[in-house]
């Protein structure tokens, strides 16, 4: 069983790669692409929340999700969702499949939704970690600027 989660998971991260990580930005206009629809954003963005912040306060959500979109308007990173979700390593729920196993709860989904109409308790953030779990030096060395719940938020180096 591990396996096929394990290919299924693979496969979708591969057909969004060779899709050229073409889900539009979510906010603002919306249009159909061939990599998904405004849906399959907010879908995809729940989940992510989903596996990263489903034990964090519901701001902690919102913010999760901010740091997914901020990172589509940052130079550095991916312009779009997909491609930022499914950067390699960015995100541990993507990593381990947590994404595809966990269902959404409607608390992500409401917290994507604010997120999306603007809403950023992070006010720019683009990384976010939980300093019980990360031994990354690079994370750690980054300027910290807010603790919401069990993460630590950041704007990355400027």
């Amino acid at each position: 069983m591990r396996r096929i989660v394990a290919a299924s998971v693979a496969a979708v991260m591969i057909a969004a790669l060779l899709a050229g990580l073409g889900l539009p930005r979510l906010g603002g206009a919306e249009t159909r692409s061939p990599g998904g629809s405004a849906s399959d954003n907010l879908e995809l963005l729940a989940r992510v929340v989903t596996g990263e912040a489903q034990d964090e306060p519901y701001t902690g959500k919102v913010a999760v999700a901010a740091v997914i979109l901020n990172r589509t308007h940052d130079s550095k990173f991916p312009g779009t969702v997909s491609g930022v979700i499914f950067q390699p390593g960015a995100f541990e729920s993507v990593s381990n499949g947590l994404i595809w196993s966990r269902p959404v709860d409607p608390a992500s989904r409401k917290a994507v939704q604010d997120a999306l109409n603007g809403w950023d308790p992070t006010n720019g953030a683009v990384f976010f970690f939980n300093p019980d779990k990360t031994t990354n030096a690079y994370m750690w060395s980054l300027p910290q600027t807010l603790r919401i719940g069990k993460h630590v938020f950041s704007l990355g180096q400027r």
